[in-house]
């Protein structure tokens, strides 16, 4: 028998999570059946999504959602050996037992230079959310401008740099001062700290005077009814998060952006990462080499010990973090 430590949702979230949310719990495994494979985590991955998706897909008592790199460490499943690592959605465990169905194995090609907590970010969902939300679903072409917000986040800084590697121009807003350096690092042609700039509006007009082809929306909210004022006409537009409203009581209203739309006959799509998720494969090995040729550069934000996994998401969800959140156990 393995003990697992679980964190589960206590009670659902009203307003921004609490500690008094989650319970650290154990709960016994048995050993792994025929097919199945015992894992232990190394690397537990936070996310933004988590906030609106524990309302809809949890009830309380429910282990947490999340993903992690996780060590096979018993198999009885060929396609698992012991010693390989894989990405698994497992929850906020420190051990799980699998049939296979919901786990993957890093890429066979991974090499040793590449951290494997990267598999939860860069070269993970939220590089391919980057990655198809620009292709797919923006299909941004060379010379075309791009607005990116919480740019400095997990997927805002690998859709920034993807766009470069395209021929665009990217402009990037963030939270805080050393976020924007770090854009600038990155490449990004333009960069703003929204929460000290006189007028959203004018940042963004100074930042691309002649407007916007495409804009990788993460936040939502009164950003997006500024935002969208400044797109060219037949711009598109890529929903991925709407993180400024994750946390609220009481739903915010207007202003509304059917005319801007109209008028100016934007696109505006909401996406999921998995509806390519046929493509994934091929998607990650494009980036892997990417970051290989120093052309896809990240950053981690590291918290250590499996005991923080509420702390590290609410540091998430405030903005604590430039690049990828991580746990490492």
């Amino acid at each position: 028998m393995v003990q697992a430590k679980t964190w589960v949702l206590k009670q659902h979230f009203e307003g921004f999570p609490k500690d008094t949310d989650f319970e650290l719990k154990l709960e016994q495994l048995s050993k792994p059946k025929d097919g199945e494979v015992l894992l232990e985590a190394v690397f537990l991955s936070v996310d933004p999504y988590m906030r609106p998706y524990s309302r809809v897909r949890m009830q309380a008592g429910d282990v947490m959602i999340g993903t992690q790199v996780a060590k096979v460490i018993q198999s009885n499943n060929p396609s698992f050996p012991v010693g390989c690592h894989v990405v698994g959605q497992c929850g906020w465990r420190t051990h799980n037992v699998s049939d296979g169905s919901d786990i993957t194995k890093v890429l066979d090609a991974w090499p040793q230079s590449v951290p494997l907590s990267h598999a939860l970010g860069a070269i993970g969902m939220p590089g391919l959310t980057a990655l198809y939300g620009l292709e797919e679903v923006c299909a941004i072409k060379p010379g075309e401008t791009l607005l990116v917000n919480a740019a400095a986040g997990a997927v805002g800084s690998v859709a920034g740099q993807i766009a470069k590697l395209k021929g665009c121009k990217v402009v990037g807003s963030a939270g805080g001062d050393d976020k924007v350096a770090y854009l600038k690092e990155l490449g990004f042609d333009q960069a703003f700290n929204y929460k000290t700039v006189s007028s959203l509006e004018e940042a963004l007009k100074n930042a691309s005077p002649e407007g916007y082809d495409c804009y990788f929306e993460n936040v939502g909210g009164p950003f997006s009814s500024v935002a969208i004022t400044q797109m060219k006409a037949f711009g598109r537009i890529a929903v991925c998060g709407g993180i400024s409203l994750y946390n609220d009581t009481t739903p915010q209203t207007g202003p509304y952006p059917q005319l801007q739309m109209i008028f100016k006959q934007l696109k505006m799509e909401g996406f999921l990462v998995s509806r390519w998720e046929h493509k994934n494969e091929e998607s990650l090995k494009r980036m892997l080499t990417w970051m290989q040729e120093g052309k896809l550069k990240c950053k981690e934000h590291v918290t250590v010990g499996f005991e923080n996994m509420p702390a590290a998401f609410m540091g998430m969800l405030r903005g604590e973090n430039i690049g990828k959140a991580i746990v490492k156990v």
